[in-house]
């Protein structure tokens, strides 16, 4: 019997065989999910042109199957993610860096699900020197449950710390995950991110032998629910993309929820982004709440979030969950922290309502992946590929460039005082 009468593409039998990494057969054997690395991801956009992979980050078990079945729908790429802040020790999610992996894989199989997907740690956040070191102890961690992708952030230090972190920490990487960076906080219009920064943070990685696959800009947006006053800054982005381009690093967007689908095509067809995180609208879309085309949450006269009957949730638990948010003082983008105390709640729910969450959040994604982010029809891509290639690890886009001589560690903290930037003030940025 062929591979496709099975319902598989052609050669998937192989792209299982050789394109999963070594973590992911040795904790799932016997799997027919197509877990691979980010690596592949951004060269599927890359290839297609004009395309953004879908972040989504896997803040409850319902935006995970919603955004897989929404991605199988389109034939497209995906990402699942979760940050630091949302799975880490501390973490406010039941899903985390260390069972995420087990549920994506298990739910592909359920559902038999063939697109690829990477399972990336989102945002993990370096935020002073003393973080380093247990982070060398945590980080092989979360690769031995399973992740294919990281995103290292010590964006909250100053530019050579930040650079200095990241090398530190580079090694206990694999080499065949994908890897993110990050120069600047994500806080909307102020301490936007500047072309002498990202290249100072590129130029030093590059001469560490260190080849990102994007970087995170602070180009204008914000987390969680608000807006910021000024949205995507598309000829920033621009500028920053093209300066890096001799460094092939491709964009990853955070911060979309407060952005409307016109600026992210804008975003996707005039700048090198391939990766677009997406988080709070899942959630919100999850619940059952009422939210605009690019799922913002829509608040009510008095400020609430505005629960759409028959949607989500029961208005029942919906009712519980705002008496829980009232009790512990919980408003607006903190919403998120329901999602700890309320998943196994919501895990026991008839199916018929835990259905409707999943096919709520699948149709928002299936949307915004073929009418906005232009992924569809990624998949086939990746296993194009990793066909081509004949392993999990498609090696990096470009070698090195820089001189080591020139970005040793005295030399790093003498460049980095050169650099003119407005980091804009400090505050809780925790994703």
């Amino acid at each position: 019997m062929s591979e496709s009468s099975l319902g598989y593409p052609d050669g998937y039998e192989e792209v299982i065989k050789v394109g999963r990494p070594p973590n992911v057969v040795h904790l799932f054997p016997n799997s027919k999910a197509l877990i691979v690395s980010g690596k592949y991801i951004d060269r599927a956009m890359r290839k297609k042109g004009g395309a953004i992979a879908m972040a989504a980050n896997g803040r409850n078990q319902f935006v995970i199957r919603g955004a897989l079945r929404g991605a199988q729908r389109a034939n497209a790429a995906l990402i699942i993610e979760i940050a630091r802040s949302e799975g880490g020790a501390s973490a406010y999610c039941a899903v985390n860096y260390w069972n995420i992996a087990r549920q994506v894989d298990a739910i592909c199989n359920e559902l038999k699900i063939t697109i690829p997907v990477a399972i990336h740690a989102d945002h993990y956040g370096i935020k002073t020197p003393d973080d380093v070191a247990p982070a060398k102890v945590e980080i092989p961690t979360l690769f031995e449950a399973g992740m294919t992708s990281i995103a290292i952030d010590p964006s909250h230090m100053p530019d050579d710390q930040n650079l200095l972190a990241s090398i530190e920490l580079y090694p206990f990487v694999p080499e065949w995950a994908g890897f993110e960076t990050e120069i600047g906080e994500i806080k909307g219009k102020t301490g936007l991110s500047t072309v002498e920064e990202a290249l100072f943070l590129i130029q030093g990685l590059n001469a560490h032998d260190i080849f990102p696959d994007w970087i995170a800009l602070n180009n204008g947006t914000t987390h969680g629910i608000e807006a910021s006053g000024q949205g995507i800054q598309v000829d920033l982005t621009q500028k920053i993309h093209e300066a890096l381009a001799p460094f092939r690093v491709s964009g990853a967007q955070h911060g979309t929820s407060g952005n409307n689908s016109d600026r992210l095509r804008e975003i996707a067809s005039k700048t090198r982004t391939t990766k677009a995180n997406v988080a709070t609208a899942l959630q919100m879309i999850s619940w059952g709440l009422e939210v605009n085309d690019y799922g913002n949450a829509i608040m009510d006269e008095a400020n609430h979030f505005k629960k759409v009957k028959g949607q989500g949730v029961t208005e029942a638990m919906w009712d519980a969950m705002v008496a829980y948010a009232k009790e512990n003082g919980l408003s607006g983008g903190n919403f998120k922290k329901l999602n700890l105390p309320f998943e196994n709640r919501l895990l026991g729910q008839p199916v018929d309502i835990r259905d409707r969450m999943v096919k709520r959040v699948e149709d928002f994604v299936y949307d915004m992946l073929v009418n906005v982010l232009n992924s569809e029809d990624t998949a086939p891509l990746v296993l194009a590929d990793i066909l081509e290639v004949g392993s999990h690890h498609p090696g990096a886009k470009v070698g090195r460039i820089e001189n080591p001589n020139d970005w040793t560690t005295e030399k790093i903290k003498a460049k980095a005082e050169t650099i003119v930037s407005d980091k804009g003030p400090q505050g809780d940025f925790e994703d």
